[in-house]
């Protein structure tokens, strides 16, 4: 499993995704084990985080990324910079 992060996308590509429309969340800094029970694509607009798949190598996630994260995966979130994304599940 595999987490696909695409680094700053155009505002084209936002736009077609209908990001803006997606519902925000957010976290402090802060570590924290989670598994995706659904495809998950989030755009991040503030903040740092390192996700490391359970047995896989880490990725940074930081403001600008779209990152999309596989159903089934489980993961730990180590967030060093506060997070605020848009998400979407599909």
């Amino acid at each position: 499993m595999k987490i696909v992060v695409q680094r700053n996308p155009s505002e084209d590509v936002l736009k077609a995704k209908g990001v803006r429309g997606w519902p925000r969340w957010g976290c402090g800094v802060s570590k924290f084990p989670w598994t995706y029970q659904e495809n998950e694509t989030c755009y991040v607009l503030e903040g740092d985080v390192i996700v490391t798949p359970n047995g896989g190598e880490p990725v940074q996630i930081k403001a600008g990324d779209m990152a999309t994260f596989p159903a089934g995966m489980s993961c730990t979130w180590d967030v060093k910079a506060p997070i605020n994304k848009h998400y979407n599940f599909h």
